[in-house]
């Protein structure tokens, strides 16, 4: 995918892709938005703005099992969120954890200003497979979390929870209906108002608590509505602080909207140009202790 090519071949290439080849920002590959629209990520009518979406009952494909989904929608503060999921009290969990180790895929194209390489080698501050900003700082955040699992940050022990990843230039889809074996993460329009990001959730989360885990996981993060930092612009979303919270909802944890949970990684709301969420707190780490 990197060799250098004429530029013929590129753009078939991207062609191919014109569901996740997008406008890019302002001021680099502009020719990327002759390429095709942007995709959509269509919430249920149901949504009407709550935080969390029942998506209904379907079948695992790879295990054969019942499970549930849900998607829970991260909204900008002083949005149209409505409901209050959690309990507060530092964590709140969704009834599920991982009991298998699964990879996952990271679209990086976006329009929202994060860098990444086109197909064909072109270069947006990268060079090599894997090197854009979203992929390797979702690895990142990934490793913050397994390192919380035993309930203590920073000493070189951890879990392996949501495993490896993968950089794609594919077309993916966040899976809406029922889950398709795939966890997968990338850029798109969010359907609903004041919506920043969306991590949808598979699994089972009732019955006895040994029965109960988590089956998929995948992630949207709205490029449209919203413009990405990388070092928590005033006038951006940065994209370290809301991935480290929509990769909570990956491991198991839910939202907290209590005032005594405002400085936790898992409160519900987020503002331009925050940055504390990148870090996790004192609730968070005792949360993926207590699942993990």
């Amino acid at each position: 995918m990197r060799d250098k090519l004429v530029m013929g071949a590129l753009l078939l290439t991207l062609v191919t892709m014109t569901s996740t080849a997008v406008a890019a920002p302002s001021g680099s590959f502009g020719w990327l938005g002759q390429l095709g629209s942007h995709r959509t990520l269509v919430l249920p009518a149901t949504a009407d703005h709550s935080p969390v979406i029942t998506l209904g009952t379907a079948v695992d494909l790879t295990t054969g099992q019942t499970v549930d989904g849900y998607a829970i929608v991260h909204y900008a503060k002083g949005g149209n969120g409505g409901g209050k999921p959690g309990s507060g009290g530092g964590y709140a969990l969704m009834g599920a954890k991982w009991k298998t180790v699964e990879p996952w895929l990271l679209n990086p194209v976006n329009t929202g200003g994060l860098p990444y390489d086109p197909p064909g080698g072109f270069g947006n501050n990268n060079s090599t497979p894997g090197s854009s900003f979203a992929f390797w700082n979702t690895s990142y955040d990934i490793d913050k979390w397994e390192d919380a699992a035993d309930g203590v940050m920073g000493n070189g022990s951890g879990t392996d929870i949501l495993g490896d990843g993968t950089e794609t230039f594919s077309t993916l889809t966040a899976d809406l209906v029922a889950p398709d074996g795939l966890n997968e993460v990338y850029f798109a329009d969010v359907s609903e108002s004041g919506a920043i990001a969306v991590t949808i959730v598979w699994g089972i989360f009732s019955g006895p608590p040994q029965n109960r885990q988590l089956v998929e996981w995948d992630q949207v993060y709205d490029d449209v509505d919203y413009d990405w930092s990388t070092f928590g612009e005033a006038s951006k979303m940065d994209f370290e602080n809301i991935a480290t919270h929509e990769l909570g909802h990956s491991v198991g944890l839910a939202d907290l909207y209590s005032p005594a949970d405002l400085e936790q990684t898992m409160y519900g709301y987020a503002d331009f140009g925050e940055t504390k969420k990148q870090t996790l707190e004192s609730g968070d780490i005792a949360g993926t202790d207590k699942l993990y």
